[in-house]
């Protein structure tokens, strides 16, 4: 019964501390639990703890995690044994390989983590990483239209660790990217983000400071404004990001198929309401007898999402108010992309239950008259059962997920002055209720990065 628990409801105690805000303890929570201690859930423990370590503010050893969790995805968390025990018991005895944004979601760590121990070459490293992934994304699913093929936050990041650097020429290739990911779509909205205006401004600035002025035309008619020239002044500037709320955690979904024969002989497993009809894979469920196979009980993963505590936050320096504009949907594109891959996801389950059922069909059919004076052989009729047995409670759905991510991230930029800057930080809940903090950064005249949490 413990064993059919999900993921979440095993970790439960971790993510209860990290939504109170109680990191070192939820840090001593996740040395502590056996579920992720297992070798099939490695790289998840590393992003874990690489977050965990981050948000306590230990920066090295976060990426010491975080790095390695980056070279377990180089290497590849797929095997023979591994596709065996997918096909055989359930995808949650797999190794654990990662959600597409997630992988993402690494470099931005790993880069805030360079950029706060004043390490700016390996940020850059970060910086170029993001191009390899987003790549490696593309390849993935052959730039299909509405597939999760890039990230427009990571694009963006990857802008303002090229504008850090002074490096101005290749941080309007990142601007300009993001921007295009975003007018890829009819209301230039990118998985629940709209185009942030920050985004607009940047990449007219940095095309302005490159000399590129065919360029800054187009954006200009592009978004209908025309571009004013803005310098920083001797304080620098910061971009404070804004993490606000969990990610959606997964959750098993029962639904019940049948299999059945069409016009051409074929097997194809349909749903109830007949709307759903997906072709059985002979070739990976084998050559024993379908006909017997009537009916079967599936476990399909689904994201359930909680609404952030905190709704809106505002951003105070002086007698000035800054205001945040939303960069990445977490909660959004974990559920897009999930519904996305359904189909996929759905075929392979189906043709795991197929091949469980199948063995069950097949003993049960050898035990007839096989017995003692041509009885049935109870034997086998008995291991028939067992693996009937087997294959209604080894069957679960993978709800295994990086939950310490926030459900948005939002951002916003402010000027500062030389010397010690006090910033305020105001967060808004949708009962009314507010929430202070005080933030202290040193205006050095250059750019600098600070993350905001509030995870609940």
């Amino acid at each position: 019964m413990f064993g059919c628990a999900s993921y979440h409801n095993r970790v439960a105690s971790y993510y209860q501390k990290i939504a109170a805000g109680d990191y070192q303890a939820a840090e001593q929570d996740l040395t502590k639990n056996a579920l992720l201690k297992k070798p099939r859930n490695k790289l998840l423990y590393l992003m874990e703890m690489g977050r965990v370590s981050q948000l306590n503010g230990e920066y090295e050893a976060s990426n010491r995690y975080l790095n390695e969790a980056d070279r377990l995805l180089e290497i590849g968390l797929s095997n023979a044994k591994d596709a065996v025990v997918g096909a055989l018991v359930n995808p949650m005895n797999q190794n654990y390989k990662g959600e597409d944004f997630e992988k993402f979601m690494l470099h931005y760590y790993k880069a805030l983590n360079y950029i706060y121990l004043h390490n700016t070459e390996d940020a850059i490293v970060e910086a170029r990483r993001i191009t390899l992934q987003s790549q490696e994304q593309t390849d993935k699913y052959n730039n299909r239209k509405n597939r999760y093929s890039t990230d427009a936050f990571s694009l963006m990041l990857q802008g303002l660790i090229y504008e850090r650097d002074g490096d101005v020429n290749n941080a309007f290739i990142a601007y300009r990217n993001a921007v295009e990911t975003y007018l890829k779509s009819d209301d230039s909205t990118y998985y629940g983000t709209p185009l942030p205006s920050s985004l607009k401004y940047d990449v007219m600035r940095m095309a302005y400071l490159n000399g590129f002025h065919s360029e800054l035309q187009y954006f200009e008619k592009k978004f209908h404004t025309s571009y004013t020239h803005y310098t920083p002044g001797p304080g620098g500037e910061l971009v404070l990001f804004w993490e606000n709320g969990l990610a959606p955690i997964k959750e098993q979904e029962d639904i019940i198929f049948s299999l059945i024969k069409g016009d051409d002989g074929d097997f194809v497993f349909t749903n109830a309401t007949g709307t759903i009809f997906i072709p059985l894979d002979r070739h990976a469920a084998g050559s024993f007898n379908l006909n017997d196979i009537h009916s079967v009980h599936i476990a399909l993963p689904k994201y359930v999402s909680k609404l952030p505590y905190y709704t809106d936050a505002e951003l105070k320096l002086d007698s000035s108010t800054y205001y945040f504009e939303k960069a990445e949907d977490i909660n959004e594109l974990a559920v897009t992309t999930l519904k996305q891959r359904f189909a996929k996801e759905l075929g392979t389950t189906l043709t795991r239950l197929a091949v469980k059922k199948g063995a069950e069909y097949v003993l049960k059919e050898t035990a007839k008259g096989t017995g003692k004076n041509g009885k049935d052989n109870a034997l086998l009729e008995g291991l028939g059962f067992g693996v009937q047995l087997y294959g209604l409670l080894s069957e679960k759905a993978d709800t295994r997920n990086w939950q310490s991510l926030p459900s948005q991230i939002a951002y916003t930029r402010v000027p500062l002055k030389p010397g010690e800057n006090k910033l305020l930080i105001q967060l808004t809940s949708s009962d009314g209720q507010s929430h202070t903090d005080t933030i202290r950064v040193k205006g050095n005249g250059s750019l600098q990065f600070y993350s905001y949490s509030s995870l609940r």
